[in-house]
């Protein structure tokens, strides 16, 4: 009995007292599964050209990336809100692998698409788990600094994946063909490596503490939480902008006689622009706090991807793509932070995959939207639509999300008192909450 009080009563941060090598493991790993997509994603582009694809066409390949990841996320975040993470991470990299792989092999454009969604699927797998993991290792005060870290490995990825692609792919037409098809089993290895950093990422037992609620929280119920919503969209908004960016840039370049090598750099240079955006994010928040830091970044960061349409010189071009990259490195980790706080215990792998459907949903609706816009007015259309999303989304920074509740839906106010106790232990509070009170670090602009 006395046994099952202490399970009973696992803190449901699982930090170890040796330090964090368990987040520069996930990071590495992280960082080549995502420059296996970073990779993969333009080198599809380039190779649906060489076969006389259009902008409609790539629009729609773009999209199929983000179809079966809309529905599998949710079914992944609910078992992996009462299961391990790990086995996420090892099924995301053979699926993320075998689709780059596929998609060099694919003779059609039926069949680019078709590997392209089970690329798409495999980065799903990878992320929830991934997500889910440093969420349940990280105790309150560290979700801010945890999650911008782990959002380091992105980066990385999204920082060499272009850029080796860009300097793979080569040619015209039947070149063109082959080497965007060497580019991406280049990319089918990369993403092999991550399997070498997946060791001891997560404890031999699950770190969740037993649902007490009776019954999983209904997805309504989470979508309805304050602080929910707002993150889903900034973040939908922010990765909508990165995927296009991504998936368009190229054809921007083909129009404007850009070499493949140039728009690699460029886009590596955003992913760096990124990285240092992350890497001074804790004292950016300790100065102006993360509403307005939220708030500013997708302003400006609307204004400056509505200026990519501009026909401007390659210099001025890579000075915006600076600029927008470091715009766009604090939408990720805050939404994840924001929405992981603000979700019931028992949820928030559920509330982190709900956000994710979001992002999926906006990698489907925003690419085809894009193929239609640019089919219409042009290649540079895409951008302002993206523009218009971000200061959308800069309308929402201002807004507190609510902390952190009981599993139990609605929680009493014995479970609500019992949380901020249990959040300065970081484990589970007395009313069946999972004791996550964000602290003056964490939310810096609070009083």
């Amino acid at each position: 009995m006395a046994k099952a009080r202490a399970t009973a009563k696992a803190p449901a941060h699982d930090a170890p007292p040796g330090g964090r090598s368990w987040l520069l493991r996930l990071v590495i790993a992280f960082a080549f599964a995502q420059g296996a997509v970073s990779m993969a994603r333009p080198a599809v582009s380039y190779r649906a050209l060489s076969v006389g694809a259009d902008e409609r066409a790539i629009g729609v390949i773009t999209a199929v990336y983000a179809l079966l990841p809309l529905f599998a996320a949710v079914p992944l975040g609910r078992r992996t809100d009462h299961g391990r993470c790990a086995p996420l991470l090892v099924i995301g990299v053979v699926l993320i692998s075998g689709g780059c792989a596929l998609s060099g092999l694919a003779g059609s454009l039926t069949e680019l698409a078709a590997w392209s969604g089970v690329m798409g699927l495999g980065h799903l797998c990878f992320v929830i788990g991934a997500q889910s993991i440093v969420a349940r290792r990280s105790a309150p005060a560290e979700q801010d600094r945890n999650f911008g870290h782990f959002t380091i490995g992105a980066s990385l990825g999204q920082l060499a994946g272009p850029a080796a692609a860009g300097l793979a792919v080569s040619g015209q037409g039947g070149e063109m063909a082959r080497t965007s098809a060497l580019a991406l089993l280049f990319a089918a290895a990369a993403a092999a490596v991550s399997f070498t950093a997946l060791w001891r990422v997560e404890p031999p037992a699950p770190a969740v503490a037993p649902d007490r609620s009776g019954g999983r929280v209904p997805v309504h119920r989470i979508l309805r939480t304050r602080g929910v919503p707002a993150g889903i969209f900034i973040s939908l908004a922010v990765l909508s902008a990165t995927d296009i960016l991504t998936a368009y840039l190229p054809v921007i370049g083909e129009e404007r006689g850009i070499a493949p090598a140039v728009i690699g750099a460029l886009l590596s240079l955003r992913a760096a622009a990124t990285i240092a955006c992350r890497l001074v994010m804790p004292p950016m928040l300790r100065l102006v706090g993360r509403r307005v830091l939220l708030t500013a970044t997708c302003l400006l960061g609307g204004l400056l991807c509505a200026g990519i349409a501009l026909p401007v010189p390659v210099r001025g071009l890579a000075l915006m793509l600076a600029a927008l990259g470091f715009c766009l490195g604090v939408g990720q980790p805050l939404s994840m932070t924001t929405v992981v706080r603000a979700a019931p215990d028992g949820a928030r792998s559920t509330a982190l995959a709900l956000r994710l459907t979001g992002n999926r949903l906006g990698q489907v609706a925003a690419p085809a939207s894009a193929g239609l816009v640019a089919g219409v007015a042009g290649t540079g259309a895409p951008f302002l639509m993206l523009g218009a999303l971000l200061v959308g989304a800069a309308a929402l920074g201002p807004r507190k999300p609510e902390t952190a509740r009981s599993g139990g839906v609605g929680g009493s106010k014995a479970g609500r008192k019992g949380v901020g106790e249990g959040g300065r232990r970081g484990g589970s509070g007395s009313g069946g909450g999972s004791g996550v009170e964000p602290s003056r670090e964490s939310f810096p602009d609070r009083a």
